[in-house]
């Protein structure tokens, strides 16, 4: 009797566990060959925070963001018996280094490639060293002691973290690459041995700027009567132009004051370097920043900043949202694509932000965030539409109130939401939108069904699931999650390091080691083993037979597959005397192997 088969996939929205150091392949890249589970007993786990971060191409006239990105990192022993184990401060050391992606690009250092130290200490009062960031930090090679730089443990997060690295778009050759990767390495602390290392994009652009709108003669920037910048560099004539605009519409003195920090005004939550809004104080003579607890910080205000009137946020997108051009057009289009609003100030049209798994399945910015007014907190959200309930009935808080996994995800082939104003999917199941059509606030979608849902009044970048392990390490960065469509792309390395295809991490035995994992359904997002015959033969008709709920949920109420149980990669398999053989994202359905439960086919 055929046993019933509904196991040899890896389910498309979840992971499983998550791991791994580099393997070896038959090119001498670095990365395993296809669906090939590194070996060793230890798994580096590690994201960037963002998938994106911004920082200005120069510095002179004034500075939204600086050299600033972050990477996250656990390290799992694989323990055959018993469960895997996250290693905490004291049983590993963690570094970053650099690394030459498959196209020999290489980012090492710093120095030499912007001129924000020219001019940190007029933005931030500080006289920062060649080369050191704002929390700090370094790049391997501009370190006073070159070479791996420490991530340190966070206690609130509960991690190891470097906040800070001051990377640049700008390879050790001078080419542009925006998708850097660093090496995270994890080491033996008492004999300094390498127990595993996984390589990282750690990405950066400087495609932010206000050329398409303030440079001299564009629709920012030719009201009669005005000295219009006519520097030659565009990037600082559209910038002195912002601030000439600003001076004449706000009657400020910024013109007179260059370099101007935005945020000494403006509060912005990214550079808030960890202390608590406080009155303000104007910048003081310049000082010398020689380790991160003297590094440099913004002005502050006094009150809950989440509705100070001035807040960057709101203020770029709520004073641009409300623009029209000549013929009276929102000049940033209610509901325009990419191109036409977010990517005329953000990276962009070359540096994409928007780049992974969400992208390929056609959704745009506007999907998840909603447009300029929405972003600028201009209408009231939603109840249940703010992170932790305490912005409901009141304006978008930004950075904080953001859409939720569950926004989209609501649940699975048996509970799901649906009806007026929600947009499914072609599969029936996810939504692409993560609010309903209609509110101007674009609220995110608090699904009660939580199977898809972060840690509780938790960002998705910060949240945890499955053995205490950070979500984005399994399923990609925030912007970038597994896979980029481009087989090639440096977002997809860590993920093929991990368990041999690109894609949300779903291979069990990247941190439970071939025997050692009981069949189950307590994976992450309530999954069974995955590509393990242990379930296959034999196991998984029990769990039918006690719940068919529990199978139906990814495989659909007819059993014939949905886009949950998707295989998450090319399988291959034999059983009683059989050879099975699917692609990867075929559907997994009970008639694959045998007729469905009742059918007569099989049991």
């Amino acid at each position: 009797m055929k046993s019933m088969f509904v196991a040899v996939f890896g389910l498309g929205l979840t992971a499983c566990g998550g791991t791994a150091g580099n393997g070896t392949s038959s090119d001498g890249s670095g990365v395993p060959p296809s669906n090939v589970i590194p070996p060793g007993s230890y798994r580096v786990l590690a994201a960037n925070d963002l998938g994106m971060h911004c920082m200005d191409r120069e510095f002179s006239t004034f500075s939204i963001l600086p050299p600033f990105n972050v990477l996250r990192a656990q390290v799992v022993q694989r323990n055959s018996g018993g469960m895997p184990r996250v290693l905490q401060p004291g049983e590993v050391d963690v570094t970053y280094e650099p690394v030459a992606d498959s196209h020999g690009s290489i980012n090492s250092r710093s120095a030499g490639k912007t001129d924000f130290w020219a001019w940190a200490p007029g933005l931030f009062g500080v006289t920062l060293p060649l080369g050191m960031g704002v929390t700090g930090l370094y790049m391997p090679a501009d370190a006073p002691t070159p070479g791996p730089q420490a991530l340190t443990w966070s206690a609130s997060e509960q991690v190891f973290h470097a906040f800070g690295i001051p990377i640049t778009p700008v390879d050790d050759q001078g080419s542009t690459n925006p998708y850097p990767l660093l090496r995270v390495r994890a080491r033996n602390p008492a004999t300094g041995a390498t127990l595993a290392t996984l390589d990282v994009v750690v990405p950066v652009a400087s495609e932010t700027d206000c050329r398409n709108c303030h440079t001299t003669g564009q629709i920012a920037a030719r009201e009669a009567g005005v000295a219009w910048s006519s520097t030659a560099d565009t990037e600082v004539q559209a910038k002195q132009n912002v601030l000439i605009l600003h001076d004449l519409r706000e009657g400020t003195e910024l013109v007179a004051h260059q370099p101007v920090l935005c945020a000494s005004c403006h509060y912005s939550p990214p550079l808030d370097l960890g202390s608590a809004p406080s009155t303000p104080t104007p910048p003081g003579p310049a000082t010398t920043a020689s380790s991160a607890h003297q590094a440099p910080t913004q002005a502050r205000w006094s009150g809950p900043v989440e509705r100070y009137p001035a807040l960057m946020s709101r203020v770029m997108h709520d004073f641009h949202g409300r623009l029209n051009d000549d013929q009276g057009n929102p000049l940033f289009p209610h509901g325009g694509d990419a191109l036409s609003t977010c990517y005329q100030c953000h990276p962009g049209a070359v540096t994409e932000c928007l780049r992974g798994a969400m992208k390929t399945g056609g959704m745009e910015c506007l999907s998840c965030h909603g447009d300029m007014l929405a972003v600028g907190g201009a209408f009231p959200l939603e109840p249940g539409g703010s992170l932790d309930g305490q912005a409901d009935l009141a304006a978008r808080r930004p950075w904080k109130d953001l859409p939720r996994c569950q926004s989209c995800h609501t649940g699975d082939a048996l509970n799901h939401v649906s009806g007026p104003g929600y947009q499914l999917a072609a599969d029936g199941i996810r939504l692409r939108q993560s609010y309903r059509t209609g509110d101007p606030a674009a609220s995110a979608i608090l699904a009660p069904n939580s199977r898809f849902a972060e840690e509780p009044n938790t960002l998705y970048r910060f949240s945890k699931g499955h053995g205490d392990i950070s979500c984005e390490n399994c399923h990609g960065s925030t912007h970038a999650e597994w896979p980029n469509s481009d087989p090639a792309a440096n977002d997809n390395v860590a993920a093929v390091q991990l368990q041999g295809h690109t894609g949300t991490v779903a291979e069990c035995a990247s941190c439970h080691p071939p025997g050692t994992l009981a069949r189950t359904m307590n994976g992450p997002h309530g999954m069974h083993n995955v590509d393990q015959m242990s379930f296959i033969d034999g196991g998984h008709h029990d769990f039918y037979e006690h719940n068919h709920a529990s199978c139906q949920a990814c495989h659909g109420a007819n059993l014939l597959g949905t886009a949950l149980s998707r295989a998450a990669a090319d399988r291959s398999w034999s059983h009683d005397g059989h050879t099975w053989t699917v692609a990867k994202g075929t559907p997994i359905g009970c008639n694959l192997c045998h007729g469905l439960p009742g059918s007569g086919g099989g049991d």
